[in-house]
């Protein structure tokens, strides 16, 4: 297993230690602790990339885990504030199912031979995603005193949401070509 997968392996990893800070409100400051771990783990999304195509590391496994991996992590923050009651069940429950949809779609892509990495809009959502996501948990922590932070959370997870839709939209309209071989 090369550099960048097992980069990718490691976010995935950080996972149950970023989850066991968010839920812990005993433990102080647990949502900084929080944003350390989610932002390490975000790192990686960037830093294996970046190896992965310097060094010409790409592989399949990387095209179709490293996804996966930014999936589990995303989802894994929102699912931890709808819990704690900071994000709308709707936002995560749109994000959910536009990731259920691309996974899907590459799960048959797959199974037909074809590997689909992920492209520029899905980038572009997967770091506003995790950048609104650092900011709702700073936002969160105890010592943050500022009027009107949950309006703040809010509309990062909205304007979220929306380029979620707008880039599975365009995933899907890219690759339609799929839904027609499916027998």
């Amino acid at each position: 297993m090369n550099l960048p997968n097992k980069l990718t392996v490691l976010r995935m990893v950080m996972i149950p230690f970023f989850v066991f800070f968010m839920l812990m409100p005993s433990v102080p400051h647990h949502y900084l602790w929080a944003v350390v771990i989610f932002a390490a783990a975000s790192f990686t999304d960037m830093l294996d990339g970046k190896i992965a195509r310097k060094y010409h590391l790409v592989t399949d496994f990387g095209k179709l885990m490293d996804p996966l991996a930014d999936k589990m992590l995303v989802n894994a923050a929102l699912v931890c504030f709808t819990a704690l009651g900071v994000v709308s069940p709707v936002v995560v429950i749109i994000i959910l199912g536009r990731e259920f949809l691309v996974t899907s779609i590459r799960q048959i892509a797959a199974a037909n031979g074809r590997v689909i990495a992920a492209d520029l809009y899905g980038k572009v959502k997967t770091v506003f995603q995790m950048l609104s996501i650092i900011a709702a948990m700073i936002l969160c922590d105890e010592s943050i005193l500022l009027a009107g932070k949950q309006t703040v959370i809010d509309v990062l997870m909205w304007i979220t949401t929306a380029l979620t839709v707008l880039s599975g939209a365009n995933y899907v309209v890219k690759n339609i070509e799929i839904f027609r071989d499916v027998k």
